[in-house]
């Protein structure tokens, strides 16, 4: 007895059972594939395009003083950052539920498959070891189905939660140049800008220094005023 004889003897909930598991093997083949070949596009390329969108984005904040500009970026970055992460795990909630569940409809399969085997040797009357092995051995097949369905769907989520790893390393990894670069040019720009800027004496130095030279002309004053007092009776 093949799997076409158990084809033919099986019934509605067993037949419901084997085309959820292909429609589930045939969604698992199809979003793994394309997940890893988008998951390593997006590690080839998205250190350049972060790159390239701050650049783009610096060059309106021109005018902003360093620290905007810095907190503009940094909250660029993590917007972008964020974005990539959705993307990379885009198929991978479809990858990880078939790999859960398809082993457990296959086995559902199976038991459903010995209950209906064994009833129909009930009603037949015939319970040798041939009238037994045969039926409950193809029930089997639905465990076996469940299994293969599941094992891709492991391998290409565990490959494409590989690929991510490397995406968003190389995200922070360029985010933290990105940073550093930021910070370095607004220390340029702001080094001539102190330069050029001519240092004031505060309101308070300002006021004491004037006073002081007030009191020192009126002690000169008072002095020469004294010293005239002096001298006018001796020419008289």
């Amino acid at each position: 007895m093949d799997f076409t004889t158990y084809w033919q003897y099986s019934d509605m909930v067993t037949r419901t059972l084997f085309f959820l598991l292909l429609v589930l093997s045939i969604a698992s083949w199809v979003t793994g594939i394309i997940r890893i070949l988008q998951s390593r596009k997006l590690a080839a390329s998205v250190a350049d395009d972060l790159s390239a969108q701050i650049h783009s984005k610096q060059a309106s904040l021109v005018e902003s003083d360093a620290a905007s500009r810095r907190l503009v970026i940094e909250q660029t970055l993590l917007k972008l950052i964020g974005r990539y992460r959705f993307a990379s795990e885009r198929g991978l909630p479809i990858l990880g539920t078939t790999a859960a569940i398809a082993p457990f409809i296959g086995l559902f399969g199976t038991v459903w498959g010995i209950f209906h085997a064994l009833h129909n040797i009930g009603v037949s009357g015939q319970a040798g070891l041939g009238q037994v092995a045969g039926p409950v051995g193809e029930a089997l097949i639905m465990t076996g189905l469940g299994i293969a369905v599941a094992i891709p769907a492991v391998v290409f989520y565990n490959l494409a939660i590989r690929i991510n790893r490397r995406v968003m390393y190389h995200a922070n990894d360029r985010a933290h140049d990105l940073l550093a670069q930021s910070s370095e040019l607004a220390a340029v720009q702001q080094a001539p800008i102190q330069k050029q800027a001519p240092i004031q004496k505060p309101a308070v130095q300002r006021d004491t220094t004037n006073q002081v030279t007030q009191l020192t002309k009126q002690a000169n004053a008072d002095k020469q005023a004294e010293h005239y007092h002096k001298s006018a009776p001796s020419q008289l």
